[in-house]
C-alpha cells in the first residue's frame, strides 16, 4: 500500500548540507547523493513498514553508496514522515529534539 511520504524542514536541511558537501568533493557527486535519497524515499512510499522501529518509534532506511540513513515514522497509515537524513556515524542523540 501507497503512502504519502513527508519530509520534515529539518530533514531536507540535512540533504542540503550532505548534498553540498558531497558536492565540494567532487562535481556530480551531490546531486547523486540526492537520487540515492530520492530512490530511498521512493522505496518507503512503497513499503512503509517493511523496517522495524530502530530507535523509538522511529524506522531507518540506510542509503546504497553513501553511508547514510534515512529515519522516518508512520503516525499513520497513510503517511511515512521523514525526520532525519544522517550520515551513519552521528550521534543519534540528534534525533532527540525532531521527536517532539
Amino acid at each position: 500500500m501507497a503512502v504519502q511520504v513527508r519530509v520534515t524542514s529539518a530533514a531536507s536541511q540535512d540533504l542540503v548540507q550532505a548534498h553540498d558537501w558531497y558536492e565540494l568533493q567532487s562535481s556530480g557527486l551531490g546531486k547523486e547523493f540526492v537520487r540515492t535519497v530520492d530512490a530511498v524515499l521512493a522505496f518507503i512510499e512503497r513499503n512503509p513498514t517493511l523496517f522495524s522501529p530502530a530507535y523509538r518509534d522511529l524506522r531507518r532506511v540506510l542509503t546504497k553508496r553513501f553511508p547514510y540513513a534515512v529515519y522516518y515514522q508512520c503516525p499513520d497509515a497513510q503517511t511515512a514522515r521523514v525526520i532525519a537524513v544522517l550520515h551513519t556515524a552521528m550521534d543519534k542523540a540528534r534525533l532527540h529534539p525532531r521527536l517532539d
